[in-house]
C-alpha cells in the first residue's frame, strides 16, 4: 500500500500567508515522520528554478527517508512536459501528473492527442507514467477520449472526483468512467453546500469520511492497493481566522486523513 502526501497537504504551511513557509525538504521530513511512503511535488513552479545540486539533494533526502517522489505540473505542451521530464529524471520520479490546460494554452482534444503522441517515446524510454487529472475545466468524457485514443500504459488518469463537482459531474460517475485507466489517486473529501444566507453554494474540503466523496465506491472501483496505485492526500482547507489556526487545522487534517487511509479495509 503506497500512501502519502502532496504539496497541497501543505498548501497554507508552505505559502507566503505564513511567517516562515515550509520548504520542500521540511515537507519531505514531515511526510516521513507521519509514516508516508510517497510525496508528490505538485503544481510547485519554484522547482523549475532548482539547480542540479538541489534536485540531487532532494532525491538523496527522499531515498534516505524511504520516500518515493512524484512530480506534478499543468499542461501538455511537449517543451513544457520535456522540462518536467528532465526534473523527473534528476529526481528519480516515475510518475508525472499533469492537466490538459495550462494558463491560456487550452488545446483541443485532437491537438492534445498529437502533443502526447510526440512525448510518448520519451515516456516509454524513461519508464515514466503521465497521469492526466480529472478536473472541472475538461469534461471527463473528453479527457477519457484522449487517454483511450492513445491507449498506452504510460498515459493514464489521475483521479480526483472532487474537482469535477464544479462542472456538475457526479463524483461516482467520474469514478466509474475512469477507474480502468487510473494510475494515480488524489484523495480529498468535500462538502457541497448552500452558502450562508442561502444564496449560491460552497464547495470546500473536509476531513476524509465526513463529506460527500464516495470513498468506499472509489476504493472498490479503483482498487489502488492491488494495482499498486499511490494514494496522495490533498486538502481544500479554507483559510481560518488567522495563520496559526489555519496551520494547526491543516496539520490535524493531514494526520487524521493518513490514519483514515491506513485503517481502511474494503
Amino acid at each position: 500500500m503506497r500512501i502519502g502526501l502532496s504539496t497541497y497537504a501543505f498548501f497554507w504551511r508552505g505559502s507566503d500567508r505564513v511567517e516562515d513557509p515550509m520548504s520542500l525538504e521540511a515537507m519531505l521530513e514531515e511526510t516521513a515522520a507521519l509514516g508516508g511512503d510517497v510525496f508528490q511535488i505538485c503544481d510547485y513552479p519554484a522547482i523549475e528554478a532548482f539547480g542540479a545540486a538541489r534536485l540531487n539533494q532532494l532525491r538523496a533526502q527522499a531515498e534516505r527517508l524511504g520516500i518515493q517522489l512524484e512530480l506534478g505540473t499543468k499542461g501538455v505542451a511537449p517543451d513544457h512536459l520535456g522540462r518536467y521530464l528532465d526534473i523527473a529524471e534528476r529526481l528519480g520520479v516515475s510518475l508525472l501528473r499533469s492537466m490538459l490546460y495550462r494558463d491560456e494554452d487550452r488545446p483541443t482534444t485532437e491537438v492534445a492527442i498529437q502533443r502526447l503522441e510526440a512525448i510518448l517515446p520519451r515516456l516509454r524510454r524513461h519508464n515514466v507514467t503521465l497521469a492526466l487529472e480529472t478536473y472541472e475545466q475538461v469534461a471527463v468524457d473528453e479527457l477519457m477520449t484522449v487517454v483511450e485514443s492513445l491507449d498506452d500504459l504510460h498515459i493514464g488518469i489521475c483521479l480526483d472526483p472532487a474537482n469535477c463537482v464544479a462542472a456538475l459531474e457526479m463524483p461516482l460517475t467520474v469514478v466509474e468512467r475512469t477507474a480502468p485507466r487510473v494510475v494515480n489517486l488524489h484523495v480529498k473529501d468535500f462538502h457541497f453546500t448552500r452558502a450562508p444566507g442561502w444564496v449560491g453554494f460552497q464547495l470546500a474540503g473536509c476531513p476524509l469520511g465526513e463529506g460527500q466523496l464516495p470513498f468506499d465506491a472509489m476504493m472498490r472501483h479503483v482498487d489502488p492497493v492491488s494495482r499498486g496505485i499511490s494514494q496522495v492526500i490533498e486538502h481544500w482547507l479554507p483559510w481560518q481566522s488567522d495563520a496559526t489556526t489555519t496551520c494547526r487545522l491543516e496539520s490535524e487534517w493531514t494526520r487524521r486523513n493518513l490514519e483514515f487511509l491506513r485503517s481502511y479495509t474494503p
